[in-house]
């Protein structure tokens, strides 16, 4: 593997570069795990919610595979009430916020096959500010504990709740996941703050929430210019921009393309031109 596809944290671990994410794939997640690990993912992003996700499929897809285990970077979430079927809930519902999270990672380590995970993130954050302490405590003792490498919050959008968890926390977040779209100004001030802080900020929806941008003019251009597609300049932007995008593509064809933004390398002209439409 290329150095190259990787980032290289403060605390000296790695992730990949760009993800590939599992929600909404039902019966055929663990058919599209396993293609997407043999087709050069090494990084799996995916969540203890059975509303959105099979993350037992997702286990299924890492054992068909067959790699080493560390050869993977392995990313979960824990998901609050609010965000779980009913019908569905992965841990005991009447339990306190803290055995809530340690139920979830325990499911989440049987159904991915696994003693530890790279990262595990809050989906949400919670409303509560004293639940909100008490579980960032909690993904805390984890990462003490050893079973968890990073932890992060995913759905963050404001940043003044983000500079409030990273002040308060012992453990600073190095993750924020976030919809990437125009209606949130693409995150400009939390992107600069997780750049500023060293925090990695990794992108969802990246290409279905951007149909504009994709279909933009200066996107169109570059990607004539380099005979590559609009996604890949898209990707390929954002990594040169310390963004760690997700796909979640259910195409050979998007998978291999999706690899192949590695293979070349946007120049300070092309990054403006796309910069200026975010």
């Amino acid at each position: 593997m290329s150095e190259t596809r990787h980032r290289l944290l403060a605390n000296g671990r790695r992730m990949p570069r760009l993800l590939y994410g599992t929600a909404w794939k039902k019966a055929q997640t663990a058919r599209w795990v396993e293609a997407a690990l043999r087709h050069g993912f090494d990084g799996i992003d995916t969540a203890c919610q059975p509303k959105h996700y099979d993350e037992a499929g997702v286990g299924a897809g890492i054992a068909a595979a067959a790699l080493p285990r560390e050869t993977l970077y392995l990313q979960s979430k824990f998901t609050p009430l609010s965000g779980q079927d009913p019908a569905r809930i992965p841990y005991d519902a009447t339990a306190d916020i803290a055995q809530q999270i340690r139920q979830s990672f325990a499911v989440s380590q049987r159904n991915l096959g696994t003693t530890y995970l790279d990262a595990l993130l809050l989906h949400s954050p919670l409303r509560d500010r004293s639940a909100m302490r008490h579980a960032w405590a909690t993904l805390e003792s984890l990462v003490d504990e050893g079973g968890v490498g990073l932890i992060g919050i995913s759905n963050c959008y404001d940043p003044d709740e983000l500079q409030r968890l990273w002040r308060d926390a012992r453990i600073k977040p190095s993750i924020v996941q976030n919809r990437f779209y125009a209606d949130t100004g693409h995150d400009r001030e939390i992107r600069a703050f997780c750049r500023a802080n060293g925090v990695v900020y990794q992108s969802f929806w990246t290409l279905s929430a951007n149909p504009q941008l994709l279909r933009s003019q200066a996107v169109l251009d570059l990607a004539a210019a380099h005979a590559r597609t609009p996604a890949q300049i898209l990707f390929r932007y954002l990594i040169q921009h310390d963004v760690v995008p997700l796909t979640g593509t259910t195409s050979l064809t998007h998978l291999r393309e999706s690899q192949a933004i590695f293979d070349f390398a946007l120049s300070e002209a092309d990054c403006a031109r796309v910069t200026a439409l975010l």
